[in-house]
């Protein structure tokens, strides 16, 4: 029986969409399931937010690895939540840039 593919959540400022594309473009083709951040049309209202930042933490726990997005080193609030919500179940962080 073939063991389950690895569960990969990726996070990351929205501004960085293409990256994200294609890093998730990236690690489905190397054989991962992803999670990604949701993508929205337009602006979000601040009861929006709270709820995709929220749903994104839940993808956060059930990913076997997390992998930050982060053009240029940087990392805002949201993600920082979602790499320290990975780290405090033990749940390994990568970056696609050094910081």
């Amino acid at each position: 029986m073939p063991t389950r593919p690895e569960i990969v959540c990726i996070c990351g400022s929205a501004r960085f969409a293409d990256e994200m594309r294609r890093t998730n473009r990236d690690l489905t083709l190397a054989g991962s399931i992803v999670l990604a951040p949701a993508e929205v049309d337009g602006p979000v209202d601040a009861e929006q937010k709270a709820l995709l930042d929220e749903l994104h933490l839940h993808k956060v726990d059930l990913a076997d690895r997390v992998v930050v997005v982060n053009p240029g080193g940087y990392v805002g609030d949201s993600t920082r939540r979602e790499i320290a919500r990975a780290r405090s179940t033990g749940t390994p962080v990568t970056f696609t840039h050094p910081g």
